[in-house]
Order: structure tokens, then C-alpha cells, then sequence
């Protein structure tokens, strides 16, 4: 062969490796991103590996720890830093030392830039807050709807799990709590399935929303009530938080009230009044304590230990081989990684009789 076809052949195979390296580096650079579709229906491009996140908003970075991904956390709200009343803080103190990415419900833009994460994940957000924080940062923003523990909109929570656990690598640990939940409620159920009904003889107070308050902020549909197939005494009033005057309590007279201790001290301020010495349960002492479920949004692990205790109460029998602090370690264990129920309990109270007077 003359110089001139060794050249030719020389160019053809010269070419040819070059495409193989294009195609390659093509083929390497599609793999290192994906897009997927957030609860809000955007198109967004993200790492297929990611090594750094953020979480904003009540509930965000709550979903993180469930997935076992704290790990992967560069910066946290200013929240987490200066309250630890929360289990997955309480579990994960090393949370609260991360650098902060700025103020309650949504942080600060410079902030979270600074940390360079690779992938911000945000609850009850909007489109527009969603791009627009994208647009800022030029950082991935996904857009999660947290949902609830009532069964109307627990799918949002397993929907949003199932998300964040795609996008962190963490698909097997989502599915695990999506499981371990759903078949403690389904246990739950099975306890009480053949059980009469209690009667619209059982309340809820001190509900937090947006804050602490007294004995007439309620949940008609409170999700452990709803689990143990109990009537909830203001369920007739919808599906979301409600605050009832004194008169209707008063005029519903429940044999039975559980009050959620993030607002027990007003509370107990609240029955000081003359009028609230006619209650049935307060005269026959059947005022109990539960821990507050409602706190930067759902904790679903206190949500089924409140359940356990409730369910003590109303259907001892049912229940008689319950220890519901022990079963309140196990569920924190499972979800959040440390068993915390004691630590909840020396700030808020515990599981208990209240002593009201």
C-alpha cells in the first residue's frame, strides 16, 4: 500500500475514533442528568447522582431523614438550628449544626447558592416560587406536595417519598416506610375492626396551626381517631383545622379528651374559666396528653404513637399487650433513626393523665 492509501486509511480510522469518543462523551454526559416531573407539574433536570441537598419548608427536610439521607445535607433553615422539638432533629442533632440557608418557610436564595447544592427539594411551594428560585440560584428546584396521614391525602406523602427517594437514590428506604406506615395502620385497624363504636363521645384540643392554642382548636378529621374508627366528636365539621367556640364544646359535653401538649399551658388556662367545670371529662378525670403531631407540619412517627395511646385508652382490652412509649421508640427507631420518645416527652409531657385542676 503507497503512502497516500496508508494515509486514507489512517484519516478513516482517525474519524472513527473520534466518533466513538464524541458518542461517548454524549452518551456520559446524558447519563450524569435526567429529568423528572415534580408535584407541580415541572419539567426538571437533576443530577443522576446526587451528593448535596437542601430541603426547604415545613416537612422537607423531616422527608429527607425518613429516607436516610442526611448524609447528603449541606444546610438547613434557621429553624433547625434554634428549635429541636421536632423527632428528626431530636434524633439527628448534627442536623443543627450545618451552615444556614436562611429564615423559616423557604430560606434565603443567596444562602442556599452558597452551599452549592446539587439539588433543592421544597415543600408547599408554587410554580412560580419554583422557578423563580431556580432562575436565582440556577440551581435544580423540585417541588414536593407534603400530604397528610389522613387517608385522603397520604398518597401525596408516599407520591412525595417516592420523588425525593428517586431523585437521592433512595428508592428502596421509600417504598420500606411507605410499607412500614401503611401496615401500622393497617394493624391499628385490625386491633378495633370488630369493636362497637365508641360514640361521638371523643375530642381533640390544643391542636397546633401556625402556632399553639387552647382547648378549642381542634382536628375533625384527626388522623388517630380516624385509624381506631373512633367518632370524633367535631367531625362533622370538615376535613381542616377549625377552632369551635366554648359553647359548642360545652353544648357536645365528650366523655373523653385528649389534648395535644404543644398547647397544653393555654390549655389549662383556658379551663380555669367557671364553665368548663361542667365538663364530663374533666369532672371524671379523663383528660390525657398526647405529643404534638402538628409541628413544621405532619410528623407522621408521632401521628401513629399518639394513635397507640389512644387506643390504650379507649379499647384497653384490645390494647392490653401495648406499652405505648416502648411502641413509640420503635416507630421513631423505624422512621427517624433513634428511638426519641423519652426526649419528646421531657419537653412536652408524654403520654399521661393530665392533671388539669
Amino acid at each position: 500500500m503507497n503512502s497516500r492509501g496508508s494515509k486514507a486509511v489512517f484519516a478513516v480510522l482517525l474519524f472513527s475514533v473520534l466518533l466513538i469518543v464524541v458518542f461517548q462523551v454524549a452518551v456520559l454526559a446524558e447519563s450524569e442528568s435526567m429529568v423528572i416531573e415534580d408535584m407541580l407539574g415541572r419539567q426538571v433536570e437533576v443530577p443522576t447522582k446526587v451528593a448535596r441537598v437542601v430541603g426547604l419548608e415545613a416537612g422537607a427536610l423531616r422527608l429527607i431523614t425518613y429516607l436516610r439521607a442526611t448524609e447528603l445535607v449541606v444546610g438547613v433553615e434557621n429553624i433547625e438550628k434554634t428549635d429541636h422539638k421536632r423527632p428528626y432533629i431530636l434524633a439527628h442533632p448534627e442536623l443543627a449544626k450545618l451552615p444556614s440557608i436562611g429564615p423559616i418557610h423557604g430560606g434565603d436564595p443567596e444562602m442556599i447558592f452558597a452551599q452549592q447544592p446539587d439539588v433543592i427539594l421544597w415543600t408547599y411551594t408554587t410554580v412560580g416560587e419554583a422557578n423563580n428560585l431556580q432562575e436565582k440560584t440556577g440551581i435544580p428546584v423540585v417541588g414536593l406536595t407534603y400530604g397528610g396521614a389522613r387517608t385522603t391525602v397520604r398518597e401525596d406523602l408516599y407520591s412525595a417519598l417516592r420523588l425525593a427517594g428517586e431523585i437521592l437514590d433512595k428508592q428502596e428506604r421509600a417504598q420500606k416506610v411507605i410499607d412500614y406506615i401503611n401496615g401500622e395502620i393497617a394493624r391499628l385497624r385490625a386491633r378495633v375492626d370488630q369493636s362497637p363504636e365508641v360514640g361521638p363521645e371523643v375530642y381533640v384540643g390544643g391542636i397546633a396551626s401556625r402556632g399553639t392554642h387552647g382547648i378549642c382548636s381542634t382536628e375533625p378529621a384527626y388522623p388517630p381517631f380516624e385509624f381506631l374508627g373512633l367518632d370524633n366528636i367535631a367531625g362533622g365539621l370538615g376535613l381542616k383545622h377549625v377552632t369551635i367556640n366554648e359553647e359548642k364544646l360545652l353544648q357536645w359535653d365528650p366523655k373523653y379528651v385528649f389534648i395535644d401538649q404543644s398547647g397544653l399551658s393555654l390549655v389549662k388556662n383556658d379551663l380555669t374559666r367557671p364553665q368548663f367545670s361542667l365538663l364530663t371529662a374533666l369532672r371524671k378525670d379523663n383528660f390525657y396528653g398526647l405529643l404534638p403531631y402538628n409541628y413544621y407540619t405532619t410528623n407522621f412517627g408521632t401521628v401513629l404513637a399518639d394513635t397507640y395511646y389512644v387506643g390504650k385508652i379507649m379499647y384497653p382490652d384490645k390494647f392490653a399487650d401495648v406499652d405505648p412509649e416502648q411502641k413509640a421508640n420503635e416507630i421513631y427507631m423505624e422512621l427517624v433513626g433513634k428511638p426519641v420518645y423519652a426526649a419528646m416527652a421531657e419537653i412536652f409531657g408524654g403520654f399521661k393523665r393530665l392533671d388539669i385542676c
